[in-house]
């Protein structure tokens, strides 16, 4: 089992079978757009835009588990990554990446790549620690921007916590793109 043997969901209701991303590096992030992490949309199309004829895609989720940081429709989102950030990489249906109801993909991409959150992140772990213990210890995403690097073959290569940015992932980027 890898990536490509799941299906998502578009915001327009449209399945997405992962499939159609065989033979491209793929970055798999929960997005949210009232969250201080939100300007990291400007890097991750940045990155978008200059490796995408390379063969990266961006797949932008958004979830409202977080601080109710993503409390709009699919198409206000929609509009809002259109208007604010002029994201031009698929930002899909809003969906759950923890719990009972979390999106199947994501539940398979906590479990090949367990978090490694840890006190270096700062006030955002002084955050979660405080006032969401039961996260700790878990592979929960424990905040917006958790990213997951994902190889041409569909296999998980590394999950990164939501304070590192896009530019501090490029070179792991480039080193899975020709």
């Amino acid at each position: 089992m890898n990536t490509h043997d799941f299906t998502v969901t578009a915001a327009d209701g449209t399945e997405r079978p992962l499939r159609d991303y065989e033979g491209r590096v793929v970055l798999v992030v929960n997005v949210a757009s009232k969250c201080g992490l939100t300007p990291q949309y400007e890097g991750l199309e940045a990155i978008y835009r200059e490796s995408r004829e390379r063969g990266l895609e961006i797949l932008g989720f958004p979830c409202n588990q977080f601080g109710g940081q993503e409390p709009g429709t699919d198409a206000e989102i929609q509009d809002f990554c259109s208007v604010s950030y002029d994201v031009t990489f698929p930002v899909l249906k809003k969906v759950d990446v923890n719990g009972p109801d979390a999106e199947p993909l994501f539940a398979y991409l906590r479990a090949e790549a367990p978090g490694d959150f840890g006190p270096e992140s700062g006030r955002l772990w002084d955050h979660i620690s405080t006032n969401r213990p039961e996260m700790l210890g878990t592979d929960d995403v424990k905040w917006n921007f958790t990213k997951f690097l994902i190889a041409p073959d569909g296999q998980v290569v590394r999950r990164y916590e939501p304070t590192v940015t896009p530019e501090q992932i490029r070179a792991d980027l480039d080193a899975l793109l020709p």
